[in-house]
């Protein structure tokens, strides 16, 4: 089986073309599996669905989130649709088989009356301030993950035309930039940025107090420090940002397929988790229009 395993991963590397977090998820749960397998000397190619499900049975047992569980479905299922493709196997044992239900989380928002109370903390007294509410106004103005923050380039950013390219492994948008952003990024990129940097040839558009990129690290602590600083009681992450900034754009009038595009959702019932947040001023407005409401 350990050949196969590691076929398996090579196909999904070179076929799929999955960035290298989920190649690694894959892997993980692939090699639980196989020692599962190993260890309970079952033959892997004569799985049926009921030792699929003994074996999420035993995932369960191990304390296991559903998310977990799925994910876990989700790689096996792959993993004999392959070795059916290359005819190790006559049929799929994980057909047919449902991932357990998982819960949707309400994703967390601030208001915008805790946005602004966030956003007015840094002040552009010092090069770390100035830094500080250019990133802020940017996580807020754009609903980009952090990830995708920190990856940003000098070259991704169009003062001019007011906007940022952001491209990840999957697929690349073009986001544009609120007033308010775009003036604490000018002010950064003029004032602090060339003094950050400690070597001309630095890409990262944000960079940490030594002129390197920005760490996730280092912007998770940057929001702690400014949320503490306003008092502001919810846990917030840039991922709390990023819902507000869809939330936000729901409430005052935009459309869904937009607000996915900004997001970069491949999927739009992604962005549909938004709608619950809808302001019930719209729906008052709805009731006494609508001739049918």
């Amino acid at each position: 089986m350990n050949k196969q395993v590691e076929s398996f991963l090579e196909f999904i590397k070179i076929e799929k073309k999955m960035s290298e977090n989920t190649l690694q998820s894959y892997k993980r749960d692939i090699t639980q599996f196989e020692s599962y397998v190993l260890n309970n000397n079952i033959n892997y190619l004569k799985l049926k669905k009921d030792d699929i499900h003994t074996y999420l049975n035993y995932l369960e047992g191990l304390n296991k989130k559903p998310s977990t569980i799925s994910r876990n479905l989700a790689s096996i299922r792959l993993f004999y649709q392959f070795e059916l493709r290359n005819k190790k196997v006559k049929e799929d044992p994980t057909e047919g088989v449902q991932s357990p239900k998982i819960a949707k989380r309400v994703p967390s928002i601030l208001t915008a009356q805790e946005v602004s109370l966030l956003l007015d903390q840094p002040k552009n007294i010092d090069l770390k301030g100035i830094r500080d509410k250019a990133m802020l106004e940017f996580a807020y103005a754009t609903g980009m993950r952090v990830t995708e923050i920190i990856s940003l380039n000098i070259s991704d950013v169009n003062l001019q035309d007011g906007c940022v390219h952001c491209k990840n492994s999957s697929r690349e948008r073009t986001i544009p930039l609120g007033s308010l952003s775009l003036k604490a990024l000018k002010e950064y990129m003029d004032q602090a940025r060339p003094i950050m940097i400690k070597a001309e040839n630095e890409k990262a558009l944000f960079v940490n107090i030594n002129g390197k990129r920005l760490t996730r690290q280092g912007f998770w602590k940057i929001i702690k420090y400014y949320k503490d600083q306003a008092h502001i009681t919810k846990d917030i992450t840039p991922h709390v940002l990023r819902h507000s900034f869809a939330t936000h754009l729901l409430q005052n009038g935009a459309d869904l397929k937009s607000i996915q595009n900004m997001l970069g959702h491949s999927d739009i019932s992604s962005t549909q988790v938004y709608m619950q947040f809808q302001d019930e001023s719209l729906k008052k407005i709805y009731k006494s229009a609508h001739p049918r409401a």
